[in-house]
């Protein structure tokens, strides 16, 4: 991998864009979910990386292929289909409400009819849409989802795509270990798949500023006793996980190594302290 440089990504300095490009992702988010087939852990929820944006991937619906793609480098939102018909949406900081009537609009144009439900969660409060914030976010975003993919690649067990959640705005990675959790129904995957989520949040209620986590479910014994490096932290609050604050690359050396460093660093602290409770 080329050596990355990632911009500054202060939260207070792009939230009201930071919460409409949100508020887009929750309405195609929502989309997909409708209109897919119900995956494991809720994987027909999330969103992809593509090299401008966001998408739905490829939905099958009514012999039709449509997809999504929140284009965060023309600022727009394309959708096409494999008969090759495409719509587009300028992104221009339309409020939920609004974005969400058009996008129903352009799919009933190909008699398509998300679930109604879709329209509850949407308002009508104008939103923002600063074009230089969403580069300099999309500049650290793809390059994130590049790493994150990188140390997919050294899992040997299962994992999930690289996905972005639109309810919390996160991009995360599942690892499973293939083990069951005792005492849990194996039929519902959430609960009863032992697994470490890793993930990245651009700031929220609990971290007001961007960070990297890494969580485990269930939670081992002596997890956060473990030593993590520079600059990261256990987190206990609300949640228990390991934390490493996203400033911490802007200044860093071989920021892509500092953040790789951190996944396994978390990821072998939940592993050999869950081993040992198995062992």
């Amino acid at each position: 991998m080329t050596q990355l440089t990632f911009p500054p990504l202060s939260l207070e300095r792009w939230l009201p864009t930071r919460d409409t490009i949100h508020s887009y992702a929750q309405v195609i988010g929502k989309v997909r979910r409708t209109l897919s087939p119900p995956q494991k852990h809720w994987w027909h929820c999330s969103l992809h990386t593509t090299a401008t944006g966001l998408t739905t991937t490829p939905i099958f619906v009514n012999n039709l292929v449509i997809e999504l793609q929140l284009d965060f480098c023309e600022h727009r939102l394309l959708i096409s289909t494999n008969q090759g018909e495409r719509l587009e949406i300028p992104l221009e900081g339309q409020s939920p409400a609004e974005f969400c009537t058009e996008v129903c609009d352009a799919l009933a144009s190909w008699e398509i009819y998300p679930d109604s439900s879709l329209l509850k969660f949407a308002d009508d409060i104008e939103g923002r849409y600063d074009t230089t914030a969403v580069a300099t976010f999309w500049t650290a975003f793809s390059q994130i989802d590049a790493i994150f993919k990188t140390f997919k690649a050294s899992l040997r067990e299962e994992t999930s795509p690289v996905q972005l959640w639109p309810h919390h705005f996160d991009l995360a990675l599942l690892w499973l270990s293939g083990r069951l959790i005792p005492g849990q129904d194996p039929a519902n995957a959430e609960y009863a798949d032992e697994q470490m989520n890793f993930g990245f949040v651009t700031g929220d209620g609990g971290i007001p500023e961007p960070y990297f986590y890494a969580t485990a479910y269930p939670v081992p014994a002596q997890f956060t006793e473990s030593a993590l490096p520079g600059d990261a932290y256990w987190h206990t609050e609300g949640w228990t996980g390991a934390v490493l604050p996203y400033s911490a690359l802007v200044d860093a050396a071989n920021p892509q190594e500092k953040l790789l460093t951190f996944l396994r660093t978390a990821h072998q602290a939940g592993t050999r302290h869950r081993d040992t409770e198995t062992g």
